[in-house]
């Protein structure tokens, strides 16, 4: 089983709070001179003991300023989103993590996660969420050993190139009715059935390659996948084998697996790491 290693640039990164970032305009060239007094006193001086002692003096001034950043993740970046609406007009949707300011201070314990039904009364409604869990099935991990399973940084990650590469798509894989009530900002719906059913919905299943951009060989009626996009597809949950379908059936007609990723936790996880929805 190939091993998936996130991304270095997937990874939190460390900004500065506004609070900080006005302590460091301010004391900034205090502690410049500071760190170069210091410096110079260290090479100067030959004491061993008071050249040890400055270099501690030093190293916790480094950890301090350190104490001072917060971390900022690829959810926090308001990533611009790229969408085109009903009356064909362009419409930018900004991605972002959007957590209530009173569900920052609550306590991350045992008592106030995982009282009662997960979450204790004393939570602010607006900090859960319930949902339903006794549908669908439970679903492994990775489906194929040349597809990539997602998760939600490595989804913005997608969404974020695809801004500017047209070779990448983000697909919602259910039917119309529920991808109209909601989806991800930025997701292009061709439902599974569309796949799965090729023999029934022939007219839609060949909209969705062109779409795709996989064409058929007159000559001996097969399909072309040289210029076949990089997609993403997820649909409602971990639990929602929509999308496994799809996926099924687009291997089933030849489609690259390694041009296939998969978001396995849909817009049940999506909603969870309260992510942007195109319902408010």
């Amino acid at each position: 089983m190939r091993k998936m290693i996130l991304p270095i640039k997937l990874l939190p990164t460390y900004n500065l709070s506004p609070q900080h970032a006005r302590f460091f305009s301010v004391f900034f060239p205090f502690i410049t001179h500071l760190f170069h007094t210091l410096y110079t006193t260290i090479n100067n001086d030959t004491s061993r003991g008071k050249r040890m002692f400055y270099k501690y003096i030093i190293i916790s001034l480094l950890l301090s300023s350190l104490l001072l950043t917060k971390e900022l993740g690829l959810e926090n970046e308001n990533i611009r989103i790229k969408t085109i609406d009903t009356k064909g007009k362009v419409v930018y949707t900004v991605i972002k993590q959007d957590i209530p300011e009173v569900c920052k201070k609550v306590p991350i314990n045992n008592t106030m996660l995982w009282t009662g039904n997960y979450a204790n009364v004393k939570v602010p409604e607006v900090c859960k969420s319930t949902y339903v869990h006794t549908v669908g099935n439970i679903l492994p991990v990775q489906l194929h050993e040349d597809i990539t399973t997602y998760g939600e940084l490595e989804v913005l990650d997608f969404m974020k190139q695809m801004q500017s590469d047209d070779s990448m798509m983000l697909i919602d894989a259910c039917k119309e009715e529920w991808y109209e009530y909601r989806t991800i900002p930025g997701a292009i719906n061709m439902p599974f059935h569309h796949f799965k059913e090729r023999e029934s919905y022939e007219f839609e299943f060949e909209d969705h390659l062109r779409e795709l951009g996989v064409y058929g060989n007159e000559e001996d009626d097969t399909l072309d996948f040289r210029k076949a996009k990089t997609i993403t597809i997820f649909c409602n949950g971990p639990w929602c084998s929509l999308s496994v379908s799809m996926i099924q059936a687009l291997l089933d007609i030849g489609y690259p697996p390694e041009k296939i990723n998969w978001y396995r936790g849909g817009m049940q996880r999506w909603l969870e790491a309260s992510m942007t929805s195109t319902r408010k």
